[in-house]
């Protein structure tokens, strides 16, 4: 009989994957496996894991097994998209509302309307766009960060002894490395 999550000890399952396509391939397995988003996390950037521990650190596994490492939320390709396209899509008819309002005040007729749409529109979309970019590139520079130190770590909260294990064989069949669990006192 398993334990239920008020009553098992507070652990973690733990790896470090080598790249980002593993660990995505990891995760997803660990999702469909019925792992819940908020039982995934990731270290948070170097400069907040430096901050928070108040020095710096060489290599990912010196933290993976520190409770007081800074974990991030797992946000998934999909929703990083969705994050963009609000981006671009907002800018662009805010611009095109922009630009309609003094053409509309001005007395301008449709073709002066749609003019004004597609001038302010276009704008707000290719500022979204230079925004959207900037979303994948912090992406990118967090990824690359983790990968230059060790690697990707990633932790799932366990709740029961067939989460572990589950949990361990996914991490396993997706080229985790160092996976272990550890568990920790009661804070």
């Amino acid at each position: 009989m398993t334990a239920s999550k008020s009553s098992y000890t507070a652990c973690e399952a733990v790896a470090v994957f080598p790249n980002e396509a593993t660990l995505q391939a990891a995760i997803d397995e660990l999702l469909s496996a019925g792992f819940d988003h908020g039982d995934v996390s990731l270290m948070a950037s170097e400069d907040t894991v430096e901050e928070h521990l108040g020095h710096r650190y060489r290599k990912v596994t010196e933290l993976e097994d520190r409770r007081e490492a800074p974990h991030v939320a797992y946000v998934s390709p999909e929703t990083r998209g969705d994050a963009e396209g609000a981006v671009i899509g907002t800018l662009m008819y805010v611009g095109a509302g922009v630009l309609m309002g003094p053409a509309a005040a001005a007395g301008g007729g449709l073709a002066a309307l749609a003019a004004a749409a597609a001038l302010g529109g276009g704008a707000g979309a290719a500022i979204g766009s230079i925004l959207a970019l900037y979303i994948d590139q912090k992406h990118a520079d967090y990824i690359e960060e983790q990968v230059l130190r060790g690697g990707l770590v990633l932790w799932v909260r366990l709740w029961n002894g067939d989460a572990e294990k589950r949990a361990l064989d996914i991490l396993k069949r997706h080229s985790g490395k160092d996976v272990h669990v550890h568990r920790f006192a009661p804070r």
